[in-house]
């Protein structure tokens, strides 16, 4: 299954899911200490790995972060491939004053945002399916 391409079906149906829990963007120099599987993303930067947690495994961990987000999932099985998505819910969000950092997996995109804009922020992506 590769997903869904067409920019406009992809909107009507994102249907937007609320992750509950509090997440933080950290970074580390290594992973040995860290269990992955409380881990929800992993990248690796020239400068360090960023890793995407829950605040309470991050503080368990003593790691900084200085960003406490909410986790928003798009549940279309979005394709890699398609096209303006994220350009479309981005500048919806941001015409709302709401920052986003957006994580693209296999089946499905995923939003950060700031714990206040939670709740706009899902009125926002819900107009979509209007």
């Amino acid at each position: 299954m590769s997903g869904e391409k067409d920019l406009d079906t992809l909107l009507k149906s994102m249907k937007p899911k609320h992750n509950l829990g509090d997440y933080v963007f950290c970074k580390t120099q290594n992973l040995e200490k860290i269990n992955l599987s409380h881990i929800i993303m992993t990248f690796k930067e020239d400068e360090s790995l960023t890793i995407i947690a829950e605040k309470h495994i991050a503080d368990q961990l003593n790691l900084d972060y200085s960003y406490v987000a909410s986790w928003i999932t798009l549940t279309v099985h979005s394709s890699l491939e398609a096209v303006g998505l994220t350009a479309a819910f981005s500048n919806a969000l941001s015409k709302h004053g709401i920052s986003c950092n957006v994580v693209a997996a296999f089946y499905h995109d995923h939003i950060f945002v700031d714990k206040k804009d939670t709740e706009r922020a899902m009125e926002v992506l819900n107009e979509f399916s209007k």
